[in-house]
């Protein structure tokens, strides 16, 4: 079953939010933290979406959204780097390729776009993820929130994995 990845659109909100809060649940055992009350996932990824600039790319299997990855260059970083905000697959997908094609493109536009290096923030408890990431060329960096739950990861993208297993 082949993947395609293409730009996100604004129509695509909705589907976005349900995705990103199903593949976060399953990282937090006893439910989303309370930050995530009152959120208004469909406007909030509308927002990064019309981001001028920023980049939400969607994995598509079958004509259903089924990935999703978020980045762009947080204000006053360096041109030649970029955070990876959100990356995630539908549970029902993992291991499945998904993952792989979505962080390929990411790559593939990142070399595009000149970057030298990415960054993210991922979840403490969350091995299977970090496990994903290290097998396409992610190493641990120094704590991305003063040592509670997220881990900073770095890529260099030079250096970054092809399609690898996932």
């Amino acid at each position: 079953m082949p993947t395609v990845i293409r730009t996100a659109l604004p129509a695509d909100a909705p589907v976005l939010a349900a995705l990103h809060a199903r593949a976060r649940a399953t990282y937090y055992p006893e439910g989303l933290p309370d930050e995530s009350a009152g959120v208004d996932g469909p406007a909030m990824w509308r927002g990064a979406v019309e981001r001028r600039d920023g980049h939400v790319l969607c994995a598509v299997r079958e004509g259903r959204v089924v990935g999703l990855a978020s980045f762009r260059t947080p204000d006053g970083d360096a041109a030649d780097t970029v955070r990876l905000f959100q990356f995630h697959v539908e549970p029902a997908h993992w291991r499945a390729g998904v993952g792989a094609a979505l962080h390929a493109a990411c790559v593939e536009q990142w070399r595009a776009d000149g970057i030298r290096e990415a960054c993210l923030d991922v979840h403490r408890e969350n091995r299977r993820a970090q496990s994903f990431y290290a097998r396409h060329g992610w190493r641990p960096a120094e704590r991305a929130d003063g040592g509670g739950t997220h881990l900073r990861m770095r890529l260099a993208v030079s250096d970054a994995a092809g399609e690898a297993g996932e």
